[in-house]
């Protein structure tokens, strides 16, 4: 897309901009995995006090959820990340608030207006756990991925800003190599690497390819 914004200099600029010394703010990430959330935290830890939300409804079926949510428990504590005080919040799982929010997208194609809503969700879940627990900052491990939109995320990032007094951090983690270095961690740490998005209907187109 010619002439959209640039994502990647915003975030370095509101980075940059950020106090020196003394305590750090606080950012709530949305984590969808832990190979997205591996380099992104490589990122944002080192201006941030990073907590991470796992609230993934669209994950299918429950056991691939929880086998998501038990490694990136385990990359958070193997790769040193508690022990800086990092921790994962897992909100709970309710398949059926997905499936209410995609009715009548069902057909659509992966990209389409089933993610935009499926972005929204999860977004927005986001943007109330921070208002509610006092984070100045909100963002998403989303954008690493090159199969996501950056710029609907980012839009639909600003508006639950507005809407929920919570600054959101603009991103697209996958730019300088963000999503090489997601992999290099990956491999470095013998992460599961699902081989589809996570809602059923992305597990069918892969299995239908």
């Amino acid at each position: 897309m010619p002439n959209r914004e640039n994502y990647q200099r915003e975030m370095e600029a509101v980075l940059a901009a950020l106090p020196q010394g003394g305590e750090r703010p606080c950012l709530l990430l949305h984590a969808c995995c832990a190979p997205c959330s591996s380099a992104v935290l490589e990122r944002l830890a080192q201006a941030f006090d990073v907590t991470l939300l796992y609230y993934n409804p669209n994950i299918d079926p429950p056991a691939e959820y929880r086998r998501r949510e038990a490694e990136l428990e385990r990359f958070v504590r193997d790769a040193g990340w508690a022990d800086r005080g990092i921790t994962v919040v897992e909100l709970p799982y309710d398949p059926a608030e997905y499936y209410a929010a995609v009715q009548g997208l069902e057909g659509e194609p992966e990209r389409g207006a089933r993610c935009t809503v499926c972005y929204r969700l999860r977004l927005a879940r986001a943007a109330q756990y921070a208002a509610a627990h006092g984070f100045g900052w909100f963002c998403s491990t989303l954008s690493i991925s090159p199969l996501k939109d950056p710029v609907r995320l980012n839009a639909i990032g600003q508006e639950l800003a507005a809407q929920y007094g919570v600054r959101w951090l603009p991103s697209e983690f996958r730019k300088k190599d963000g999503y090489k270095r997601s992999l290099a961690l990956s491999a470095e740490y013998g992460l599961y690497r699902q081989d589809y998005c996570g809602c059923r209907f992305s597990r069918e187109a892969r299995q239908a390819n």
